[in-house]
């Protein structure tokens, strides 16, 4: 077998680092990225990532260290992920909102060396840092202090001639990230991602979603998020566009700098396209400039996409679909599409095969439900400390979503549900998904998530919790005698249940399981703040 040296391998290498290093010398002094009033070219980014690899590596750590990031949005956050790509080290995003004993469990389990926080977030990650034995701490953005990363990054004492002085032993297999699963549906696995996969996605996400060096990028949602940092603003900031990023999607401060800075592109999960819809600024903005608006990170309802496309004509729809553990981007359903497949996930991007497989893993005919299955360059080499899950993860040489689909006879994909929320009510499935789009033409109705509640004689009933409108008023009779218009009658909630919000994760995932938990006891024995047509207190 043919073994390539050492000078070659070096020479063949392709890294985060090597990737930035690369746009850096053909955009030079075009604007990259900007937060608040500092803007970062090209040029200055692949610096700032020097200056903060440099800085890490001077506190004694060294390649394949974990180093723990937990914080909101920032130029000092990116700047981090890039500094640690550069250096060699693992970088470990966390969810901001985790309590000290959820960030401790993270810091344990995938042995840090280092957390960096923001000085906001302190009472946390000090109280973690100490549980978990981390003596190694810093901050992302404070611009103070022994070990800062914005400090770091505009310090030009950091600055050296040529390559790191310890880049040269990185290759593109060394991890870039390890980044925790949600825990929607149970505890938090660590996915170890390599260099190679995270470029091998970037490429493919830019061709896919046709990004363009000309595009005026706005970022709000979270950078831990697998899906607005490597499924948009990684792939974005690597091809040339601009980003501007802010540190949360607050809905008049989205549609303000839509306006004011002719943003091009924007992403979003539906809940966030969903308080942008019903905010009262967003037909009095000129949100013209909009030209691709991208959505995922969950299922978009029906009703919510046909609306988005029906007020902001001009603007290209794009759905991606996947998951953190394929880095995240599996399938698009690209504008060309929408018409005759609204509700499908879309095709397989070029890097990716995937096939809809029954419980023996072989292939379910056309239009019939299995688990959704992948191949690809961008997937997860394992989970971090945790080999029976990597090993029931990748039975038959395949990787396991997790997800129910279908898929067509031209390669198309609908997901019909996780496999956890498909109810077995009566013996029979009931996908959640439909219900909630059968709710959600409700003219009254703004967000709805349908779960299953154990029940005496269905064994799992179908349960709605329903957002109304602002000013709307609609009953429980009403909404489960509109859904039974819409569809089967075995689909159609036993119960509705009305509240002030439904509970979500910092990057506005849609968390059923404390739904599940919160409404746990039989339909017939609910809280007493839950009855008909009334709202909860949430």
């Amino acid at each position: 077998m043919y073994r390539t040296g050492d000078e070659a391998r070096r020479a063949c290498r392709d890294t985060i680092g090597d990737a930035l290093r690369r746009v850096a010398r053909r955009f030079r002094d075009r604007t990259a990225l900007t937060f608040g009033t500092r803007q970062w070219s090209f040029a200055a980014l692949d610096q700032a990532a020097d200056r903060v690899a440099h800085a890490l590596r001077a506190t004694g750590l060294t390649r394949g260290d974990r180093v723990v990031a937990h914080g909101r949005n920032s130029d000092g956050y990116l700047l981090t992920f890039l500094g640690c790509a550069r250096a060699g080290l693992v970088h470990v995003p966390t969810n901001y909102a985790l309590t000290s004993a959820e960030l401790e469990y993270i810091l344990r389990q995938c042995d840090a060396r280092a957390l960096l926080s923001q000085p906001p977030l302190a009472p946390a990650a000090d109280a973690a840092a100490a549980a978990a034995g981390i003596t190694l701490c810093g901050t992302l953005d404070s611009g103070a202090g022994e070990l800062d990363m914005l400090q770091a990054a505009l310090d030009p004492a950091w600055d050296a001639s040529g390559e790191a002085a310890d880049e040269a032993d990185l290759t593109d297999t060394d991890l870039a990230q390890i980044i925790y699963t949600s825990g929607t549906t149970g505890a938090p696995k660590g996915a170890m991602m390599t260099h190679r996969a995270y470029l091998a996605e970037y490429a493919a996400a830019a061709q896919a979603f046709d990004f363009s060096a000309t595009d005026r990028a706005l970022a709000a949602l979270p950078l831990y998020h697998a899906a607005q940092m490597h499924a948009l603003t990684m792939p974005q900031l690597l091809i040339g566009a601009e980003t501007l990023l802010i540190e949360a999607p607050e809905p008049a401060l989205v549609l303000q700098l839509i306006e004011e800075q002719r943003i091009t592109s924007f992403f979003s999960p539906p809940t966030v396209w969903i308080s942008l819809l019903r905010h009262e600024d967003f037909h009095r903005r000129d949100l013209s400039s909009l030209r691709r608006v991208y959505y995922g990170a969950a299922i978009m309802p029906l009703p919510v996409l046909q609306e988005l496309r029906r007020r902001l004509p001009a603007a290209l729809p794009y759905q991606g679909y996947g998951q953190s553990e394929i880095g995240p981007l599996a399938t698009v359903l690209r504008p060309e599409d929408h018409d005759e497949r609204p509700t499908s996930a879309g095709r397989p991007i070029s890097t990716v095969q995937t096939r809809v497989v029954d419980t023996e893993l072989r292939d379910v005919p056309a239009g019939e439900r299995g688990e959704i299955v992948h191949r690809s360059p961008q997937l997860l080499v394992g989970y971090w400390g945790m080999e029976a899950e990597t090993k029931a993860a990748f039975a038959g040489g395949w990787f396991h979503s997790g997800d129910v689909g279908t898929i067509d006879a031209e390669g198309y994909i609908t997901i019909v549900d996780r496999i956890r929320d498909v109810i077995n009510t009566g013996g029979v499935l009931v996908a959640s998904r439909e219900v909630e789009d059968a709710i959600l033409t409700h003219p009254a109705v703004s967000e709805c998530a349908v779960i299953a509640l154990p029940d005496p004689r269905w064994i799992e009933a179908v349960v709605a919790v329903v957002v109304l409108r602002a000013g709307k008023l609609a009953s429980e009779e009403e909404l489960v005698a509109h859904t039974r218009a819409v569809i089967a009658p075995y689909k159609v909630p036993k119960r509705v249940i009305l509240a002030d919000q439904l509970p979500r994760n910092t990057a506005g995932k849609l968390l059923k399981r404390e739904l599940r938990s919160r409404y746990g006891g039989p339909v017939d024995a609910l809280p007493g703040d839950c009855q008909l047509g009334e709202r909860t207190s949430e």
